[in-house]
């Protein structure tokens, strides 16, 4: 195992192969201290990325975190790794690399001729020798599209997942909520319900309810109930209308082992989702879930920081016609990511590894209630994502989600990004919140006190549950 080393004031510090390197480097993060991983100190942190910068890329071409004889996920990212892609930057160094992204050459399209030819350890490398002002500028130059009924990723373009949770799945709880949602203008990435219990028959009922609702208002978006993959399949066999399939996922076979998943399970999920053809202007049907610390709190981690592992998830999405992924990225508590400092860190990450290794990225822009955070963090985080391009964020009312009981952002949140940054719904959804009455020309949300265009299937569905905007 290779030793790396660099000196300060005349002290050396080693790291003992990649693994520690990587793990020293990182910025401060509770997870990694947990774990026994993280610098001892800031001098020693300073230390590894002055080593981490002399490293050549190419030292991740010999050396595997995790040996892929063990680890299918390991074993993938070899698979993807194109050399022809890799060669524009396969003499540089980390540090040289990180130089090479900043610059002008890095544009749109080299950004995406390369994505193929980087592994995400040397995503995840690179993103530790940056500020988070770099991290937002590299990550706005990459565009991933993707396309079910809706098309996001578009330049200008701010989408958001309407996450009409309810603690008992209550089927009218959940239909009132994701009306709320959408009077809002949130719902072009997807409708999505976490749902309470794991049933098959909860599963079908709940896809049922919001096709029902999305065909009867005419929605092009797409639907997704987040149960289990397993579950996914189980109800596409019982003729559950099923659009996207969902699955949390991690950056080791151990972890995904921890979630009752393979990356073999994930492909049949992906090819019973799209025999049913229920796209329209595409055929992207999966839908992951990432989040750092989940490898960790899974035993699945092999002693490597919870950032690098976070990136590795993200080989896993592009090898799936993936519709979205997004960094659940303070759910899983202060134990991985202690504060808002590091949960707005933990976000620009993740975005910026997603984005530069070609995954569709969005965020759940979180915090759990026992982290040292707020939601001026949240909002903080919200105005970076958007600066460096996200595709969707996850809105649910008052920022509440009384169903998984933690902070995520708004649909007035998602209202206020999009209005003060001049960002736009996906095309489609645009062009339905026009003909609903929900916007003007202009693209302007219009008082929901006001009702909706009386002859529209919105406006009758809003009178028909006595809902404010109803059409009388």
């Amino acid at each position: 195992m290779p030793l790396h080393s660099a000196s300060i004031d005349g002290e050396t510090w080693r790291f003992d192969g990649l693994a520690a390197l990587l793990a020293c480097a990182s910025p401060p993060r509770s997870g990694d201290e947990l774990a026994g991983i993280a610098a001892g100190s800031a001098v020693q942190r300073v230390a590894a990325r002055i080593a981490l910068a002399d490293l050549p890329l190419a030292a991740f071409l010999a050396e595997e975190l995790v040996p892929a004889e063990r680890d299918e996920v390991s074993d993938l990212i070899r698979r993807q790794h194109d050399p022809a892609a890799f060669a524009p930057v396969a003499s540089l160094t980390v540090g040289g690399f990180r130089d090479w992204l900043l610059s002008p050459a890095a544009d749109e399209a080299a950004l995406a001729a390369l994505a193929l030819g980087l592994m995400p350890e040397m995503a995840a490398a690179v993103s530790k020798l940056m500020r988070n002002q770099d991290l937002v500028a590299v990550a706005r130059k990459c565009r991933t599209i993707s396309r079910f009924r809706s098309t996001i990723g578009l330049p200008g373009r701010l989408s958001g997942r309407n996450q009409p949770n309810h603690p008992t799945d209550d089927s009218f709880g959940i239909a009132v909520s994701l009306l709320d949602g959408l009077l809002m203008g949130s719902g072009d990435a997807v409708l999505g319900v976490n749902p309470a219990t794991d049933s098959v028959a909860d599963y079908v009922r709940i896809c049922r309810l919001l096709d029902d609702l999305r065909s009867r208002l005419e929605i092009p978006t797409q639907c997704c109930c987040l149960g289990h993959v397993t579950t996914a399949i189980e109800a596409i066999g019982l003729g559950a209308p099923v659009d996207l399939v969902f699955q949390s996922i991690a950056g080791s076979q151990k972890a995904n082992e921890g979630f009752g998943v393979s990356l073999a399970l994930l492909a049949e999920a992906q090819e019973a989702a799209q025999a049913l053809n229920r796209g329209t202007v595409g055929r992207d049907v999966m839908y992951f879930e990432t989040g750092q610390g989940a490898a960790l709190s899974a035993d699945g981690h092999h002693g490597i920081d919870q950032q690098t592992m976070e990136a590795r998830a993200y080989a896993i999405v592009r090898a799936h016609d993936t519709l979205l992924v997004n960094s659940v990225v303070g759910f899983i508590g202060p134990e991985y990511l202690y504060d808002g400092k590091q949960i707005l860190r933990a976000g620009l990450e993740d975005h910026f590894c997603g984005k530069l290794l070609g995954a569709p990225m969005g965020v759940d822009i979180c915090y759990t209630n026992h982290a040292e955070a707020d939601q001026d963090d949240m909002d903080t985080l919200l105005v970076m994502l958007c600066a460096a391009g996200v595709n969707f964020v996850i809105t649910v009312p008052g920022a509440d989600d009384i169903m998984l009981n933690y902070q995520s952002l708004s649909h007035h949140d998602l209202l206020f990004a999009r209005d003060s940054l001049g960002l736009r719904p996906a095309p489609e959804f645009e062009a339905w919140l026009q003909k609903v009455g929900l916007t003007d020309a202009a693209g302007r949300l219009r008082d929901p006190a006001q009702p909706a265009a009386p002859d529209t299937a919105l406006g009758r569905e809003l009178a028909r549950l006595g809902l404010p905007g109803g059409a009388g």
